[in-house]
């Protein structure tokens, strides 16, 4: 069984809804056992500006899926939960699901890039991975606490919603 995190967001179509809509189509993928979820946090977009406020949060998974099955099902959820995909990077969106780490793999393939590239730059990404696990260490060797130390909680708010 492979350890996998997952970065969710969304900013259209009742965000909080459409987390927790991921998560139980997350828990109920073959081979999968949804092991913990972050709180949800309120984070500014990237890119553009002009459009809501992201809710984002981190789960974490026990999987016997290969990665390319991981990010097969995700973009199936996706799909699923109303996601259109478009030529703008950032824009806004009903869901996006990210494997962020597969194990300790480093992963290069056309279609997917693991760790996730510029994690280690998201705060919406580090603090909610910093709650569900704290000790975590990158493949690279960089400690989650060396990064949080680099990265600061701004345009950040916990929400007080609990994912389920």
């Amino acid at each position: 069984m492979a350890r996998v995190f997952i970065g969710l967001g969304s900013n259209l179509a009742e965000p909080l809804v459409q987390l927790r809509g991921a998560l139980n189509a997350i828990a109920a993928l073959p081979g999968t056992r949804l092991q913990n979820t972050s709180s949800f946090y309120s984070s500014d977009p990237l890119g553009p500006q002009d459009q809501p406020r992201y809710v984002n949060a981190v789960a974490e998974i026990e999987t016997s899926l290969q990665p390319l099955q991981v990010l097969d099902a995700l973009q199936a959820i996706e799909l699923d939960q109303g996601r259109v995909r478009k030529a703008e990077r950032w824009g806004p969106r009903t869901l996006d699901l990210d494997i962020l780490l597969f194990d300790s793999q480093r992963i290069d393939l056309p279609r997917l890039t693991v760790p996730h590239y510029h994690m280690h730059a998201r705060a919406f990404v580090l603090y909610p991975l910093a709650e569900i696990a704290p000790d975590l260490v990158l493949p690279d060797g960089r400690s989650l606490n060396d990064l949080l130390a680099a990265c600061p909680f701004t345009g950040l708010e916990r929400l007080a919603s609990a994912p389920h």
